[in-house]
């Protein structure tokens, strides 16, 4: 994965400072909010929503467990509808592929579809550094691209934006990258709309090279897939006479029965529609000027850790990800943190399983993420294919506690010494020993209960960061077993 956001500080650290800033947390919270409640009646209009999450779930498993022929199939229907099919097994390579591209064409920008995938390689930095802009036409991208900012959001990456905050950097930025705002822009919705409207018609109307992601592949007919609600994105298909596509490699689907599945689920989990306004499908290329559609297709399918993700048991779950957002808008975490904080494209409860997968836990940041949860199972609850995102959590802490970081060296992963943790795993050892001898666990529980006035409230060194922020529960003033004796007389109870 790319290294775009690697160097951030740890989560908690991140958190800490986000969850200061009032502005941050309320545009969140109404945003969250907002769109959780329309999912919730979307979702419920939907009498048979169970199965059809079933069904997604099992279609996901069921390509995972078959990715090889899938992938292979795949290429073979694209190459035979015309298109090209490229394989990059890292960030590096799928950079070079589309930069090299580019340079083909003897063009020097391009226009972009909203796409989680070249954000996570850093497509836009990596063709920068080769006198290529890319221009960004996602309303929400757009803000993000012009204000110099960083996505925290999933579906809306300038969630974090008020419409007054949107209002200044356009004023300030459109003139820097294209036509300028009109004079007087206001903060009103449609006037934001208009202005981005009119600043990125120029570009759809003289951009050679679009490029995209796909929120789904068919196998059987090498056609692709991207849903999307503004319109930007059928320009940047349709317009362009060459159209590079980077995918990540789990985001096939079998046949176009499978996607019938994800063509109700989708929409309704993330913008809370019943269907997406804009559905692009295309297959292959268009011989003809006045077809829509690109004349040169590449397809770029990338690895970039998902065959490392792929062979984790309980972590390829994650790999189901439709990117709907759902979990994001329900998480308690995510609402006061924000998406900055998880120092990753990825942000949210997927982004705290995902990202440490495929990039590994060698990091400050990603050893972290796991932690960046407080498992109370909402977002498995709202997953439109049933992704048990505490499992994995759960299963990503034992990694990081008990084995070390994970991280890879060329094709191999490799398990490193655990550092840090120390004290935690010494009190485990401690616990185990005491409840295998119940009589010095009954002697330490009556030593406890005697002392208890002289106990501090909050723990010494590395448990600080456990009780900065809640006391430590009070010792009774007797033990349970005791008790138990007293009242009981020991009939049947405790030993």
């Amino acid at each position: 994965m790319s290294g775009t956001y690697l160097g951030m500080p740890a989560f908690p650290k991140a958190a800490h400072e986000a969850v200061g800033n009032q502005t941050l947390r309320g545009n969140l919270r109404h945003a969250t909010h907002t769109i959780r409640g329309k999912r919730a009646k979307a979702v419920s209009e939907v009498s048979d929503w169970a199965e059809l999450r079933e069904a997604g779930k099992r279609i996901k498993d069921h390509t995972l467990r078959h990715l090889d022929r899938y992938l292979v199939q795949l290429e073979e229907s694209v190459t035979a509808a015309g298109g090209t099919v490229h394989w990059a097994a890292d960030a590096d390579e799928a950079n070079r592929i589309v930069t090299e591209l580019v340079k083909e064409t003897g063009e020097s920008e391009v226009v972009k579809v909203k796409s989680m995938a070249t954000q996570e390689i850093g497509l836009n930095e990596a063709l920068e550094a080769e006198g290529i802009r890319a221009y960004e036409t996602d309303l929400a991208e757009l803000i993000v691209q012009l204000g110099k900012d960083r996505p925290s959001h999933i579906l809306v990456p300038a969630i974090h934006r008020n419409r007054g905050e949107i209002r200044d950097i356009f004023e300030r930025e459109m003139s820097e990258w294209g036509r300028p705002a009109p004079e007087g822009l206001t903060d009103t919705p449609a006037e934001l709309a208009e202005a981005a409207r009119l600043h990125l018609r120029e570009k759809f109307l003289r951009a050679k090279v679009g490029v995209s992601g796909a929120n789904f592949m068919v196998a059987e007919t090498g056609t692709l897939v991207v849903v999307e609600s503004e319109g930007n994105g059928r320009m940047c298909l349709t317009l362009p006479e060459t159209l590079i596509s980077v995918v990540g490699i789990e985001k096939i689907v079998p046949t176009w029965r499978d996607l019938e599945v994800f063509l109700q689920t989708l929409p309704r989990s993330s913008t809370a529609e019943r269907m997406n306004p804009y559905t692009s499908m295309w297959t292959g290329t268009t011989d003809s000027e006045t077809a829509d559609g690109p004349r040169t297709f590449h397809l770029v399918l990338l690895d970039n850790g998902r065959t490392d993700t792929l062979a984790d048991e309980v972590g390829r779950q994650a790999l189901r990800c439709i990117r709907c957002s759902a979990c994001l808008n329900v998480c308690p975490v995510y609402e006061r943190a924000g998406g900055h904080a998880y120092g990753s494209v990825y942000p949210g409860p997927i982004g705290a399983i995902l990202s440490p997968q495929l990039r590994g836990t060698g990091s400050e940041i990603d050893a972290s993420l796991p932690y960046a949860s407080s498992l109370c199972g909402a977002c498995y609850e709202v997953c439109p294919v049933a992704i048990d995102i505490p499992e994995v959590l759960v299963h990503l802490r034992e990694r990081v506690v008990e084995g070390g970081p994970v991280t890879r060296e060329g094709n191999k992963v490799v398990l490193k010494p655990a550092k840090g943790h120390a004290a935690e795993r010494a009190a485990m050892r401690a616990a185990r020993w005491a409840f295998s001898h119940p009589g010095a666990l009954r002697t330490g529980q009556r030593l406890a209960s005697r002392t208890r006035r002289l106990h501090p409230r909050t723990l010494p060194g590395p448990g600080s960061a456990w009780s900065g922020t809640r006391d430590l529960p009070a010792v009774p003033a007797e033990p349970f077993r005791d008790w138990w004796q007293r009242t009981q007389g020991g009939k049947g109870g405790a030993k």
